[in-house]
């Protein structure tokens, strides 16, 4: 084999490899990614809020997070973010600049961005929160529950 054939097999295995690993797992992006890619290519929007101590986030990402179809569907035609929603930093999106207001005054300080996507109206901000927006970051559904593969694929579906 000389050496042109070797380059062209190493990057044909290499480009398999990436194909098959971007199938492995969901392609999560930061609120930050989220603002470039939404304004090069508009698309759905799958947001994941997440607390460490939140049992039933952990069983999602053990469970549905891990679903290939559930994968194949956020990776092909979602944008799809992960946030814990303690995160202590702050976030520019929208051109704004969003904090965590509650960080020192709460035991599980909620940083402002779940706070303003996935509050309720009388109800304490609660985990597991999943929503869904369309392309122009409208919020079309949020869920307040563990959902299991075959419900997030419904979902995910719709």
């Amino acid at each position: 084999m000389n050496f042109k054939n070797f380059l062209f097999f190493g990057f044909y295995m290499l480009s398999i490899h990436i194909g098959i690993s971007q199938q492995d797992e969901i392609n999560w992006l930061s609120f930050e990614q989220l603002e470039t890619a939404l304004a090069e290519k508009p698309k759905k929007v799958f947001i994941d809020f997440y607390a460490d101590w939140c049992t039933y986030c952990k069983k999602m990402d053990k469970a549905a997070f891990q679903n290939p179809e559930v994968i194949k569907r956020l990776n092909t035609a979602y944008y799809a973010v992960k946030m814990n929603a303690e995160h202590k930093d702050s976030i520019q999106f929208g051109g704004d600049v969003f904090y965590n207001k509650e960080l020192g005054k709460k035991r599980n300080p909620t940083h402002e961005i779940p706070l303003l996507l996935a509050s309720r109206e009388d109800v304490p901000f609660s985990l597991p929160a999943v929503l869904v927006l369309d392309e122009y970051f409208q919020v079309k559904a949020r869920y307040f529950e563990y959902l299991s593969p075959k419900k997030m694929v419904k979902i995910l579906s719709e």
